[in-house]
């Protein structure tokens, strides 16, 4: 009987019943390779993880045979939860290094007869020592921009000898392409001297044993048959590469992605795979997820607008969830004022009875935080900064979770309340927390939060022993599921991927940080715009987007220009800033342009005129072929901003071509050929 059949046949079912029609396709298509393009809160995970267990209860999946690859502890810790909640204890769910380590640890002795190297936990110090030996400096800022970019290198498989050839325009701290290769060469020296490897390493080292051990990657093959990979708009090409070798040509993969959540290019990711994977895969079936189950329909127009996606389109999100308040745009005169904001509108969220755990701020980055954190303070919100180190490596949480096992295996006759009694005094841990902040201070709220959670898990079963809470808390620990603090969440945008709340406050949405300065081209520019669209889409209920002057003025991002009224400026003087020398009026509105792209199309980004989105596209796929031939990124041969402005102008001849800004005689020369022949072939 086929999959569709069997489907048809049950009445009520525990696995399929719970998901959408487009989520049921993905659990019960099981005869070619799969692949998901799932939207925000459009619930992938449930579709997955429903899948395995669906497959598993047919007899389709071996459940110790299935392997579901994750890019991040948090992620790998969920997906494991909720298989167990479904039954499915055996599947493994494992980010792709932790997977790989195990296997080359198991291997690695049988195809060279040592041990594995250990791997360094922390590369700064030899990217220092390397930094030092080839440039002379080991300053933090230049380590950490090396460090990054060492990372880039080699998930994007480029060696240092190759770097100077595909370095291009990238920027290292003021490092030229010949330095970075040189500094990459030593790091790799000290590595080998000392007997370590990076994370890296060991996807290059899972890949050689699977490539060049042909016995070895057979069994490794015949140990997982089925694979799941979620976040696969993150894969760089090392781990597009090790994934392929895993699966190896088999039809039981399924790889679930969103290309507008793409936002980790800086460390090698590359969409690409996933929206070739179909067409590398004959036979692939491609399925859409679009009903947002997580945000009100006015946040899902709101982030539909940033990424300028057309209401009802294939790709716009669907708001499934009760209407909610719309999103707010608030200028303001200077951070502080910002700031103050922030945690006043924060206070009258928890009077109204939103708890502090479900509201949050998001920032572009780190450096934005400190007078947030003085706001907060100032007005009594409490607040816990996202990206720092994680609960269970903290050492009295490691700690704490390993006395309650012993205690409880030891004394098995104690309540899972009489266990925790015994571990917290013996960590001297008192009721009262102590005054002041501090490491004192941050000690005692761990241990409170290990009561707490133990404690509000025992009020909800009956007759739980010391010995299943142990086991209980053992397996959060492994899942990495931590306790949620009362307390606001402080987090950069890229960290609060993969996370939601009822309210969420996004600030400095101005030029200058989102986008960023320093991604004001393609494909940085489209980056920024898809970061934005991240930070929109955590929020359940309620939004609120801000700017403030710095140094000045400000103005709004463009990628909110229009859903904002009023001055696209604000100003400690409340009035538009000098132009540069270089800024020219906009052909629309006639004000100043600020940005290298609005100088492209002589008018800014929000100002509206008509053009044909039509041969906007076939100049688009023209260039990706041309790109594609060349085997460059397709900004190289033209970016957006200088497609639009060809769209707007249809240019008939090569000389209007060159009054277009950005297009120069050798650009006319190499492409102008082909542009002028896509609009005539469009014209026809």
């Amino acid at each position: 009987m086929s999959v569709g059949a069997t489907t048809m046949k049950r009445v009520s079912d525990q696995i399929l019943d719970a998901l959408d029609p487009e989520q049921r396709r993905v659990a019960t298509m099981l005869e070619h390779p799969v692949v998901v393009l799932a939207g925000a809160g459009t619930g992938k995970t449930r579709a997955i993880t429903h899948r395995i267990a669906y497959a598993v209860r047919e007899g389709r999946y071996d459940a110790a045979g299935t392997l579901a690859v994750t890019f991040t502890t948090r992620a790998a810790g969920e997906m494991r939860s909720r298989l167990a909640s479904l039954g499915v204890r055996a599947a493994q769910a494992r980010t792709i290094h932790s997977a790989a380590l195990r296997q080359c640890q198991f291997f690695w002795p049988q195809a060279y007869g040592v041990d594995f190297p250990r791997v360094a936990e922390n590369t700064f110090g030899l990217v220092a020592r390397a930094a030092h030996q080839v440039l002379g400096s080991s300053d933090t800022a230049l380590v950490r921009d090396l460090d990054s970019e060492i990372s880039w290198a080699k998930t994007s498989n480029v060696s240092a000898a190759r770097y100077p050839d595909v370095a291009g325009v990238r920027s290292v701290n003021g490092a030229t392409p010949a330095q970075v290769s040189a500094v990459m060469a030593h790091y790799e020296k000290q590595k080998l001297t000392e007997g370590s490897v990076d994370f890296n390493d060991i996807l290059m080292c899972n890949a050689v044993l699977l490539s060049e051990h042909p016995e070895i990657g057979e069994r490794i093959r015949g140990t997982y048959r089925h694979f799941v990979v979620d976040e696969y708009q993150d894969v760089s090409a090392l781990q597009h590469r090790l994934i392929s070798l895993w699966v190896d040509g088999r039809d039981d993969v399924c790889v679930v992605g969103d290309p507008n959540q793409a936002i980790h290019s800086f460390a090698g990711a590359d969409a690409a795979y996933l929206l070739g994977f179909a067409s590398d895969h004959p036979g692939a079936q491609t399925v859409r997820l679009v009903r947002n189950y997580r945000s009100s329909p006015e946040v899902i127009s709101s982030a539909n607008k940033v990424m300028r996606i057309r209401e009802g389109g294939p790709s716009a999100l669907r708001a499934t969830r009760h209407s909610g308040p719309r999103p707010s745009f608030h200028g303001e005169p200077d951070e502080r004022t910002e700031a103050a904001g922030i945690a006043a509108w924060m206070k009258a969220a928890h009077a109204e009875g939103t708890p502090w755990s479900e509201l949050a701020v998001l920032y572009r980055i780190n450096a934005q935080s400190p007078a947030l954190e003085a706001a907060l303070t100032e007005a009594g919100v409490p607040y816990t900064v996202r990206g720092t180190e994680r609960f269970y490596d903290r050492a009295e949480v490691r700690q704490a979770v390993l006395e309650f096992g012993r205690v409880a295996s030891r004394q098995p006759q104690l309540s899972p309340g009489e266990v925790m009694g015994q571990v917290l005094g013996g960590l001297g841990w008192r009721p009262d927390a102590p005054s002041g902040q501090g490491r004192q201070r941050e000690r005692w709220e761990s241990l409170d939060a290990v009561r707490t959670m133990v404690g509000e898990e025992d009020e909800a079963r009956d007759g739980w022993t010391g010995e299943q809470a142990a086991a209980w808390l053992q397996e959060r620990a492994s899942w990495q599921a931590s306790p949620v603090a009362s307390a606001v969440t402080l987090s950069t945008l890229h960290a609060a991927k993969g996370l939601e709340w009822d309210a969420v406050a996004i600030i400095g949405v101005r030029e200058g940080l989102i986008p960023f300065v320093l991604s004001q081209e393609e494909p940085a520019l489209s980056e920024e715009r898809r970061l934005l669209y991240v930070g929109f889409t955590r929020a359940r209920r309620e939004l609120r987007v801000s700017w403030a002057a710095s140094r000045g003025n400000a103005t709004r991002s463009r990628f909110i220009a229009d859903q904002v009224t009023g001055p696209a400026t604000v100003s400690r003087q409340t009035k538009r800033g000098s132009s540069s020398s270089k800024s020219r009026a906009c052909r629309v509105c006639g004000n100043l342009l600020h940005t290298a792209a609005e100088r492209k199309l002589s008018r800014h980004e929000d100002c509206e005129v008509t053009y044909d989105e039509a041969l906007f596209e076939a100049l688009r796929a023209w260039r990706k072929a041309e790109a594609d031939g060349a085997s460059v990124p397709a900004f190289v041969v033209f970016t957006d901003a200088t497609l639009l402005a060809i769209a707007e102008a249809v240019p008939t001849s090569e000389q209007d071509l060159l009054r277009l800004p950005g297009i120069g005689q050798s650009k006319v020369k190499k492409y102008g050929g082909g542009v002028l022949g896509v609009i005539e072939g469009h014209r026809a």
